[in-house]
């Protein structure tokens, strides 16, 4: 082995052995075991969700394949409809093409050439992360076979009356000019204002206002208004219900409704209600029977519905105007400014529209009933099991799904039209004349719009696995065992998945959901290009300069100041760049942090750590190799108590990380991993063996045979957390064990305790030697006495069972802690010693001949001066009102804890100092 741990040299031709050896296909045999990998789109790139995500997928099937379980984890791609679409357009604007003068037979060609070309980036990355996913099953949603199933679906769920086409409010992206679901639009926080117009109240009676005055954050959709409401408990405007206000600028009558809706503690109590363009006027127009009026064209510009001053403007235009027009009348009230949520097309940017247009949509309530009924009746789980309750509350809630988009990139409805407007759904134009008994004379053109991607994704468990034909492997691996899944996507996604797979394939499409938490940054912010603390996982993989760093993060910024503001954070936080750290070291960070929480705070720190845990774990192979290479090892030999704590103890962790897994508890996984290799392995058991090996004879054999099958079966423990590394150190293990030259960990069976069983004499006699060692390191740092300097050590008030591990452990005890002597003593009287404390024994070193006590007594003397200045300073701060009164709670508390440790420390001190004192006396 090299002297020092480069996983460079170690991952990628360790994945490439396993993808040439199929080590990924399913074993058929066993119990099966199948996950889906939620399809990431075919223009992504690896982000460090999707690096937390697959880290978490491929834990899983690592460990359920060497628990000797079939498992499939089937890989693949979505067609991304709009963002694949944006990646072509721009391509051909390049070169001043534009995509309605090509066609969209022509356009269409051209994604697909683009997809064979550049598309699947991120499988490849994928692979950088370790996923063991069947490549040679991989599926994209366009493909023939899934494409056909979208067909089918559509066409029964159409003849079943569950399919139908109605003008309803969408969410509509003016520059995409298409309809949106609700995850393709973004809203946040931005500055903006809060216009209060007044409206005159039509033939007001004595004491009747004059007019009401309404509050609006888009003045342009006044435009559209067709009532104005007020609470129906509200006493200023209860006797106003059923009389009219004469609209503005429009001169338009519109009624005055109540609606229980209406806050009347918010501005006036008085609220405009434009049901074609605001979603929640849209339910008090149906609830109130009032017309739904468009004043927009599809690319947000106001249509001839309006007056014509303002017809043909912009929505920026027609606002100005109108609170011009306003003005100029007396009927602008006032303006606040005003905070507000905007939504925008998370991939246009542009302020999205909620637009009444003819779509095509799913009656949902009668597909979510036997959906609830299966997280109900506990045939499918959440885990954690409270997003149960997040999904009960939308499902029974839940409102019919837009399924079309006016796109030309996805799978297109099949629906034909003739010239009379009837409309025709099959699987082909082909079938729909031959079931209608069309004759060739009867023209008819396919509808235009495509489906939202969602609809085919939702039937990714089945449809992958060649649905709606009966093969071996839906009838193997359907119903999946677990979706791994964020929570922002329990709507969109896992609920139509439980939809479709039960009406379709006539089960539930999985057993158990992970819901993870959103990766953010160390300090809990979300991460964006906005706010340029984005990660790349590669960059901590392989390594990034400083340079190259700042202008990732600042590239896609518009906006100087905000480029600025990143480039002056990302050079103080990462002034050297970012190093090397290998895919095990991230990939145990994802583990430690993979708990039940919703935050998953990444901190490059953590990484760190584990980078230095694998090089741990690096030296600590070499140490068993070297020890191990010059001689056969031998069966058959009585082991140690060392040997045996340590097989023990591999026991306990084994049984840990089992039940870990099995409630998806990786961060205890994890931590019970480091705690063995890097505590009790490392820290101790090698240490045990050195003395022993030093010796030699059959002791040493036993202990060469320990070393090396403790080491090859933690790296098979370990394997599926850092799946690189142990299968580069297993080899070499297995191999002194006589193993097969070719052999891979990732195809042996994973640790049973069994084999590690419990030994409590063992366990025993190794806590006593740990106490006792711990005890005389404490005393060599506590006097400063250096750590190879051999010592004298007296026993008091030793009782039989220290007797006897005295007597069993006296010369490993010698050699661990460097002893010259160890003599038990009687009576209560020793010289002056410093103490450590071993149950009710006590481990006495005599200081006389150790220390200089006049030359201690000063280098404690100067100690304590120090400290006591320290905790002086502290009292200072604390004693001050003013601090006290205006300090943030970290900074008080952080102040508090600092006084807590100055105390300890000059007790402590104080303490030495006296003994000191008493030797030198």
């Amino acid at each position: 082995m090299d002297k020092a741990y480069d996983p460079k040299l170690i991952e990628q031709p360790v994945y490439e052995r396993w993808e040439r050896d199929g080590c990924f296909a399913p074993s058929g045999t066993g119990d099966p075991y199948c996950i889906m990998i939620p399809p990431p789109n075919v223009t992504g790139t690896l982000h460090m969700g999707h690096a937390f995500q697959l880290t978490v997928m491929d834990m899983l099937i690592r460990h359920a394949r060497m628990s000797g379980k079939n498992t499939l984890w089937q890989p693949g791609m979505d067609h991304a409809g709009i963002a694949t679409q944006m990646v072509v357009e721009r391509q051909l604007n390049a070169q001043d093409i534009d995509r309605r003068e090509l066609g969209r037979d022509e356009f269409v060609k051209r994604v697909w050439q683009w997809k064979e070309e550049s598309g699947g980036k991120i499988c490849e990355q994928q692979r950088r992360i370790g996923a063991s996913v069947d490549w040679d099953r991989s599926r994209f949603t366009m493909d023939e076979g899934l494409s056909d199933a979208v067909r089918k679906v559509f066409v029964e769920l159409y003849n079943e009356g569950l399919i139908y086409r109605g003008k309803r409010l969408v969410n509509w992206d003016p520059v995409l000019l298409t309809a949106l679901s609700d995850l393709e639009v973004l809203s946040e926080e931005e500055n903006g204002h809060l216009w209060h117009f007044r409206y005159p109240l039509k033939d007001p009676q004595n004491g009747d206002p004059t007019h009401l005055v309404v509050a609006t954050t888009r003045p342009e959709t006044m435009l559209g208004d067709t009532a104005v409401a007020v609470h129906p408990d509200d006493e200023r405007f209860k006797h106003l219900v059923g009389r009219h206000i004469m609209l503005p600028l429009v001169n338009r009558e519109i009624p005055i409704v109540a609606d229980s809706y209406v806050d009347p503690e918010f501005g006036s109590g008085c609220v405009k209600i434009t049901p074609a363009h605001d979603h929640n006027d849209y339910e008090i127009g149906q609830r109130h029977d009032l017309p739904m009026i468009n004043i927009l064209t599809d690319d947000a510009r106001l249509n001839d519905s309006v007056p014509a001053d303002y017809a043909g403007l912009s929505r920026e235009e027609a606002r100005k105007k109108i609170v011009a027009d306003f003005d100029a009348a007396g009927l602008l009230d006032h303006v606040d400014e005003h905070k507000l949520m905007v939504p925008r097309g998370d991939r246009s940017n542009a302020v999205v529209e909620p637009y009444l247009t003819d779509q095509w949509y799913v009656k949902i309530k009668p597909l979510a009933e036997p959906a609830i009924e299966a997280v109900k009746d506990g045939r499918v789980s959440f885990v954690p099991e409270n997003w149960s309750k997040t999904y009960f509350e939308w499902m029974n809630n839940i409102q019919d799904w837009c399924i079309s988009r006016q796109l030309w990139w996805g799978h297109r409805i099949p629906a034909w039209y003739d010239d009379a407007g009837n409309v025709y759904v099959g699987d082909s134009e082909e079938a729909v004349r031959e079931s209608n008994a069309l004759g060739a004379d009867v023209a008819l053109r396919q509808d235009d719009d495509v489906l939202d991607t969602w609809f085919s994704s939702a039937l990714w468990p089945f449809s992958t696995l060649d649905w709606p034909e009966q093969t071996p492997e839906l009838a193997t691996f359907y119903p999946t065992s677990v979706l791994v899944t964020g929570f922002d996507i329990i709507f969109f996604w896992v609920a139509r998945m439980m939809m479709m797979g039960m009406k379709f394939a006539d089960d539930i499409p999985f057993r158990e959901i992970y819901i993870h938490g959103l990766v953010r940054d160390e300090n809990g912010q979300k991460m964006s290009k906005a706010k340029g603390n984005i990660l790349d996982p590669l960059d901590i993989i392989d390594g990034i300069d400083l340079e190259s760093l700042v202008a990732k993060r600042t590239a896609s910024m518009m906006q100087p100041h905000l480029k600025k503001k990143t480039e002056k954070a990302t050079r103080k936080q990462f002034p050297d760049g970012i190093p090397a750290f290998g895919t095990d070291a991230m990939r145990f960070t994802f583990a430690s942090l993979a708990t039940t929480g919703r935050d998953i705070r990444f901190d490059l720190g953590r990484v760190e750590g584990y980078r230095n845990f694998c090089n741990k774990i690096w030296n600590a192979a070499r140490y068993v190799l070297m020890n191990c290479a010059d001689e056969p090892v031998q069966d058959q030999i009585e082991p140690g108590v060392a040997d045996r704590w340590i097989r023990s103890r591999l026991g306990a962790a084994i049984d840990e990380v089992e039940r870990s897994f099995k409630t998806y508890r990786f961060d205890l996984a994890s931590r019970a991993i480091y705690e063995f290799i890097w505590h009790e392995y490392c820290d101790w058991y090698l240490e045990l063996t050195k003395p022993v090996l030093r010796a030699g004879g059959d002791a040493a054999h036993a202990a060469r045979r320990t070393l090396l099958e403790v080491l090859e079966a933690v790296m098979r423990l370990s394997h599926p957390v850092m799946p690189f590394l142990t299968d580069d150190i297993w080899r070499r293990a297995q191999a002194k064990l006589g193993g097969a030259d070719d052999a891979t960990v990732i195809a042996q069976p994973f640790p049973s305790a069994a084999d590690f069983v419990a030994d409590t004499q063992a366990d025993e006699a190794i806590t006593w030697i740990k106490g006792f060692v711990l005890g005389l390191r404490q005393i060599r740092g506590e006097m400063d006495i250096a750590p190879g300097k051999p010592l004298n050590v007296l026993l008091m008030n030793a009782d039989d069972d220290d007797r006897r591990h005295l007597n069993q452990h006296g010369t490993l005890i010698r050699e661990l802690a460097r002893l010259e002597s160890v003599e038990v003593v009687d009576g209560d009287e020793a010289p002056p010693s410093a103490t450590a404390l071993l149950g009710e024994m006590q481990i006495l070193v005599p200081m006389a001949g150790l220390i200089d006590p006049v030359a201690e007594a000063a280098r404690l003397s100067k100690q304590i001066e120090k400290q006591r200045k320290e905790l002086d300073k502290a009292r200072g701060k604390l004693s001050n009102e003013k601090f006290v009164q205006n300090a943030p709670a970290e900074i008080l508390e952080k102040e508090q804890r600092r006084a807590s440790e100055f105390e300890a420390a000059l007790a402590q001190l104080n303490e030495r100092l006296d003994k000191v004192r008493a030797l030198g006396a």
